[in-house]
């Protein structure tokens, strides 16, 4: 590990807001990472681990405490068990747009409708990334990780890793701890080995703008999805101040059934699917004879948080008086820094937005990104 200058975090995050930290560390190797998190842990620092900085949303003071920086990189290919796949075990600093081009370029599927998404390899677990309809919890297999409570570095399987919509065990929901503090050294994937793919997700399809069952192949399915993102701002480039930002800053609503069906009819939704494969246990020692009833729990639906800020007067462009802080001007859902925005401003906007929401739908819309030094 290397010890550096402190830089300012506002020039390693996209939404580019945030001070310098006490100390910095860069890691560009596995062991590196695993000696740096070590030596943070053993001093009782607080600890930012920064990757790509596309996810996070930092306060204006300076952060008290020590940034590693995970800039390890490298993909190695490996056997699968099933045929007609491959693994790929990638190093949690690779960029995880990087991965999906190496992925398409050698044919191998199951990655490429989530191209374009900014960020590492190994914050995509934490988040459960996905995008189009596809998500990496359909290829994952392990991660390699160092739990901060013991130093240890194991491998744990993805059923382990208590992966939902965009949250994992290692997710620091707002207002709330992780359940488990640990941080991901590498990521395996499991993949189809094709060069094209037949499409079966609705959002991927209408994306693509198919209407038959033909195969598509991969580059044509990137291609399709980076141009999508970029016309949305969601592509970063540094000429664009519509993608300074962290992509969608409020999570989609979940919300039952019954408080779906209170919103207006043209607002869109989505069901959530239940767990059909939902295993009831019965200890053997109190088994009787009777197996219980199944719970039957309300339903769940899924609805825009675009469409419900926009109805509730937030355009496209607001930005409030005297602020640096918009939304973007391409995309409801992402607020953008438009040149030397502070969090603070951002943060005004942000809980102007949730204010709106909530007065015109009852629902408080919850940021996605993970936020530091900031409260909304």
């Amino acid at each position: 590990m290397r010890e550096t200058e402190p830089l300012q975090l506002s020039t390693l995050t996209t939404l580019g807001t945030g001070g310098a930290p006490e100390r910095m560390l860069e890691a560009t190797t596995r062991d590196e990472l695993i000696d740096a998190l070590r030596d943070v842990w053993s001093r009782g620092e607080a600890l930012l681990v920064l990757g790509g900085g596309s996810n996070l949303f930092v306060g204006d003071e300076s952060f008290e405490g020590t940034v590693v920086r995970v800039m390890t990189q490298g993909i190695e290919e490996l056997p699968s068990p099933h045929p007609g796949r491959i693994r790929l075990r990638v190093e949690a600093g690779h960029g995880w747009d990087a991965l999906v081009a190496y992925a398409v370029e050698h044919g191998y599927a199951g990655l490429e409708a989530m191209s374009g998404i900014p960020g590492t390899v190994g914050a995509a677990p934490v988040q459960n990334i996905g995008a189009y309809g596809q998500e990496i919890q359909e290829t994952l297999v392990e991660v390699d990780l160092i739990d901060e409570s013991t130093g240890e570095v194991s491998t744990v399987p993805a059923a382990d890793l208590g992966l939902g919509f965009r949250t994992s065990v290692f997710k620091h929901h707002y207002g709330s701890e992780p359940e488990r503090r640990a941080v991901i050294l590498s990521v395996t994937v499991d993949l189809l080995v094709a060069g094209e793919r037949v499409v079966r997700g609705e959002q991927l399809r209408r994306a693509l703008g198919l209407s038959s069952d033909e195969p598509v192949p991969l580059a044509r399915v990137r291609e399709r999805i980076l141009a999508t993102r970029a016309s949305k701002g969601m592509l970063w480039n540094e000429d664009d101040p519509d993608t300074h930002g962290v992509g969608s800053f409020f999570q989609n609503a979940i919300v039952p059934e019954s408080i779906a069906r209170s919103l207006p009819p043209e607002c869109p939704r989505w069901p959530v699917a239940p767990d059909l494969d939902a295993v009831t246990v019965i200890p053997l020692h109190s088994y009787e004879g009777l197996v219980p009833a199944a719970k039957t729990e309300a339903p769940e639906v899924k609805v825009s948080a675009a469409w419900l800020i926009e109805q509730a007067g937030i355009r496209k462009g607001f930005t409030l008086p005297r602020s640096r802080a918009s939304v973007s001007t391409k995309h409801a859902l992402a607020l953008t820094n438009r040149g030397g925005a502070t969090a603070a401003e951002v943060s005004e906007l942000a809980r102007f937005i949730q204010s709106r929401v909530h007065a015109e739908f009852g629902l408080v819309l919850q940021p996605e990104p993970v936020l530091l030094g900031v409260e909304l």
